[in-house]
């Protein structure tokens, strides 16, 4: 019987560590996605400013991308892997290959020239490989690779080290694969990888480390759990918490989320590879824009529900709380307001913006400040009827900032008594979730919405007035600096 000779990444990472216990599908998952999370913001914290022409490190994952946040996207070159790749030839069938992929690493390869900084490579349906979630960083300050595996019984292991030998062993294996498809790309790699020089991580890269993942645990007793290594009722035990929530809601949301969010993410890979070409027609290329535009909104919106759903895990509002830092909210809304315009103009609605001359720094999350703020403006578009008019104003109230949206409906003749605004019909889908039946529209309920905004520092008041349908204000604090400083309003 044929013998896979190449080993997996877990398999590499079991032979150097002293034990990697097997655990339940939804605890590994729950420790791939807190280290993935302190990961992202190790990063964020170890990394320079984000410029154009600078490369700061290298990430190989698998199935997907995954980092989406500006900075990293801007600093980090990434190469996905993936069993299942995408067919640029379902997009451009003008393009003929030479060999249909499949056959071997060799002919796994579209003819065509692969962009190192965001590129996207297939795995053979035979390869151990491709039953495994990883994630491989390369930076100046440390070498890092986590695993999660799948495993014929059903069960799933997490495990990860920052041993460069460790490292550079995980890589020597999805190096060969890399060679054995395209040597010549596999040179360029390497060559990068070797930029990034194997050395130990300094002792304060490995506590700050250790620091984010307790900031993503949600209990106490996980945490405690974690250090003593017991606390698990099963069998099984694991090295890291699993959420405590046994809710059936919860978890469907969290995988729906992340089951819509990876073929997406590897679709909008590969849609701008495609836009580097420089023989493709103007339609082309506009309708690939689309496509990118479609997938980037879905993907923002699948982050946001994964995003609720983790909020409801935890039983404190301590616990929830995202890393807050005093931020320029004008820059956030310079990124958003076009978003918004968009949004309304979709469905044939108008949009007013009145802003005050200068605007305070504010203390939130800025990812998800603009995540959430984007979602809470679709949905509020999705609620209005075609023709109607929505207001959004930002004035200062006392130590918060205030952002009121408010819709204006139908016609502006005075001799017609108004008409009192009917609100969207909505059903419950479970504990996060609401239907609109009118527009087929899925997304939070308001409370998980107001969750939202509690974990990142602010407050939303949903209001329904006669006349003006719902209205919706949120509130954000204000920089202690600023909180004494006047705002003039335009």
């Amino acid at each position: 019987m044929y013998k896979w000779i190449l080993p997996s990444l877990s398999e590499i990472l079991a032979e150097n560590q002293s034990s990697v216990a097997e655990c339940s599908p939804a605890k590994a998952e729950r420790q791939w996605r807190v280290s993935l999370a302190a990961t992202e913001h190790l990063l964020l914290n170890t990394l320079a400013p984000a410029s154009v022409d600078t490369t700061q490190g290298l990430v190989l994952a698998a199935p997907a991308p995954l980092f989406s946040q500006p900075k990293l996207t801007q600093s980090l070159q990434t190469v996905t892997f993936t069993a299942k790749p995408f067919n640029p030839l379902a997009l451009m069938p003008f393009q003929m290959p030479d060999a249909m992929p499949g056959a071997g690493y060799a002919n796994a390869f579209v003819n065509e020239e692969i962009a190192l900084h965001e590129s996207v490579l297939p795995l053979l349906a035979a390869d151990p490989l491709g039953a495994e979630q990883f994630c491989l960083v390369f930076t100046d300050k440390f070498r890092l690779v986590l695993v999660l595996a799948t495993h014929k019984n059903g069960k799933k292991t997490f495990s990860f080290s920052f041993e460069p030998e460790v490292v550079q062993q995980a890589w020597r294996s999805l190096g060969s694969r890399v060679m054995l498809a395209n040597p010549e790309f596999f040179a360029r790699l390497d060559a990068l990888v070797e930029e990034y020089s194997p050395v130990a991580p300094d002792y304060r890269i490995m506590i700050e480390f250790s620091q984010l993942l307790l900031q993503e645990l949600t209990e106490p007793e996980e945490i405690r759990d974690s250090l003593l290594g017991t606390g698990d009722k099963e069998n099984n035990p694991c090295p890291m918490p699993n959420s405590q929530s046994s809710n059936p809601d919860v978890e469907l949301l969290q995988a729906f989320a992340h089951e819509v969010r990876t073929p997406l993410t590897t679709i909008r890979t590969m849609t701008r590879l495609l836009l580097k070409r420089r023989d493709l027609d103007a339609s082309v290329i506009n309708r690939l824009k689309v496509i990118d535009h479609e997938c980037t909104e879905q993907i923002d919106r699948m982050e946001l529900l994964f995003k609720a759903a983790e909020l409801e895990t935890t039983t404190s509002a301590k616990s929830s709380k995202t890393q807050l830092t005093p931020m320029s909210l004008d820059q956030v809304l310079q990124q958003s307001i076009p978003r918004w315009e968009q949004a309304a103009h979709r469905r044939n609605l108008t949009l007013n913006v009145v802003l005050p001359q200068q605007l305070p720094t504010v203390v939130s999350n800025p990812t998800m400040l603009d995540q959430v703020l984007t979602g809470l403006m679709e949905n509020f578009t999705r609620s209005l009827p075609a023709g109607s008019h929505i207001q959004v104003q930002v004035i200062p109230a006392g130590d918060q900032l205030k952002l009121q949206l408010s819709p204006q409906f139908g016609c502006k003749d005075s001799n017609k008594a108004a008409t009192p605004a009917t609100p969207p019909i909505r059903k419950a889908l479970g504990q996060l979730l609401m239907f609109q039946p009118e527009t087929g529209t899925i997304s939070l309920n308001i409370a998980a919405t107001k969750h939202l905004f509690q974990a990142i520092g602010g407050k939303l008041i949903v209001r329904q007035r006669p006349h003006y349908g719902e209205v919706l204000t949120i509130f954000l604090p204000l920089e202690v600096s600023n909180k004494q400083k006047p705002v003039v309003k335009s």
